[in-house]
């Protein structure tokens, strides 16, 4: 079957091998600590690999990213010319993703950072929940990950807009694409989802000037990338109050450092970019097969195109 290397500073590696040789018992899954010669390298399962990790792979033949974005993986200068790249597409990532997003923004559209602040003050603070029909929520990006939670978001009962490059037909979702739209979807959100990919056009997309547009005590929700938002506009939006709340998984440098004021905040929750994650037990055999099929020049499953960045 050939050999496979592993690279991941997050990832279990014995739970991926025992994973993947449970479906493919033949192929050899190495550490990339293992790799004598990279020129025997067949294929390989990354998360965030360093530059030049490739280099020396002349005989690669699929490059599988571990999760659903592949910012990382595209526009490098390492890659051999011609070598397709897929990433993992698991029911259970997009379940995963769908279920945080649900609790990130129910627990805004509930107002619960409000009774929290409360219970450390001591005070038995009322507020009467809002109809949850009035709450509009902005998902960003309505891709796979994102068109499931916004099903699901809609299935609650909150008004769901949707935004995205091309335009997207999901029944009961307000549907709008094109950046001369992004604005208007903005500025009707009481809670706004990111779940854009990371690309040369989205990066830096929600500028503060695109923030100012949400309206006054609107919650931000981020479980996409952080390249995406102007961190430091988002810290002074939600000091000032104009951001009532967030729910923040992903960052401009991760883990978030120390000394950074997003730690202090009272009406921010920190997640370790854990919002949806690859399980070994069920991304396995997607993998498996992806790399059977390009063995026997079979089209791939789940291929991203470079230039797009997704």
């Amino acid at each position: 079957m050939g050999a496979l290397v592993f690279f991941s500073d997050f990832d279990d590696f014995g739970t991926w091998k025992q994973a993947l040789q449970s479906h493919l018992p033949t192929l050899r899954v190495l550490h990339w600590k293992e790799v004598d010669d990279p020129k025997s390298i067949d294929f390989a399962l990354v998360w965030k690999p360093p530059e030049g990790f490739f280099r020396e792979m002349t005989q690669i033949k699929l490059i599988v990213n571990l999760g659903a974005g592949v910012d990382t993986l595209v526009s490098r200068t390492d890659l051999p010319e011609g070598v397709p790249i897929t990433r993992i597409s698991d029911p259970q990532m997009a379940r995963m993703m769908a279920g945080f997003v649900l609790f990130a923004t129910l627990r805004h559209a509930r107002e619960i950072p409000f009774f929290e602040q409360a219970q450390r003050s001591g005070q038995w603070a009322y507020r009467h929940p809002r109809n949850l029909e009035d709450i509009r929520v902005a998902v960003l990006g309505l891709g796979e990950l994102g068109s499931r939670a916004a099903n699901e978001l809609q299935r609650q009962g909150l008004t769901v807009l949707g935004w995205s490059r091309n335009l997207r037909k999901i029944e009961g979702i307000q549907c709008y694409a094109g950046i001369e739209t992004l604005d208007t979807v903005l500025s009707q959100a009481d809670i706004v989802v990111v779940m854009l990919a990371l690309t040369p056009k989205t990066r830096g997309l929600l500028n503060r000037e695109r923030l100012l547009r949400l309206p006054q005590g609107a919650a931000f929700i981020n479980v996409a990338r952080g390249a995406l938002v102007d961190q430091a506009a988002l810290t002074e939006l939600l000091d000032s109050g104009h951001i009532g709340s967030a729910t923040l998984d992903a960052f401009e440098h991760e883990p978030l450092p120390k000394d950074d004021p997003l730690w202090r905040m009272p009406n921010v929750l920190i997640t370790p970019h854990l919002a949806s994650v690859a399980i070994p037990a069920s991304a396995a055999r997607q993998i498996a097969e992806n790399l059977v099929r390009v063995a026997n020049g079979e089209t791939l499953a789940s291929q991203i195109d470079p230039a797009l960045g997704y």
